[in-house]
């Protein structure tokens, strides 16, 4: 079971950065050109709200059932324990409250232009904190590519 949330949770991260991407240059484009804000232009920004979304549920249950995850201790002295255990959950739960945020202030913004410009602040931000909080691969915390 942990490996099957393990690799559903690493392989929606392409997903997520995507949408998240997407929402981003939409918002970016749209604002700088003044145009209009659609139900075509909520889309980029709801499919990446979702998905961090449902990335959080799958981290979560990962959290709660995962080995790198410990707070026995001197935890705080192993790098790999102290990410999982801190630095992840704490940097992701940020980024999606602030992709939450910029959703919900876009939703009520009543120019368009200050839509677009909530979606992209927030979303970008959002983004940066997760990139700097995914274990890659170089960074030696035994995390993969998918």
């Amino acid at each position: 079971m942990y490996e099957i949330l393990k690799h559903a949770h690493s392989g929606l991260r392409w997903l997520v950065l995507a949408f998240l991407v997407w929402a981003i240059i939409n918002a970016f484009s749209k604002r700088r050109s003044g145009a209009d804000y659609t139900a075509k232009d909520k889309r980029p920004a709801l499919f990446g709200l979702i998905t961090t979304h449902l990335q959080l549920v799958l981290g979560l249950i990962l959290y709660f059932i995962s080995p790198l995850v410990s707070f026995e201790e001197g935890f705080m002295k192993n790098t790999i324990t102290r990410f999982y255990t801190i630095e992840h959950l704490s940097l992701m739960l940020l980024a999606i409250i602030l992709i939450t945020v910029g959703y919900s202030r876009a939703k009520r913004k009543s120019e368009d232009k200050a839509k677009f410009g909530s979606i992209f602040t927030f979303y970008l931000i959002g983004l940066i904190l997760i990139l700097l909080a995914i274990p890659w691969p170089f960074r030696g915390l035994g995390g993969g590519w998918g």
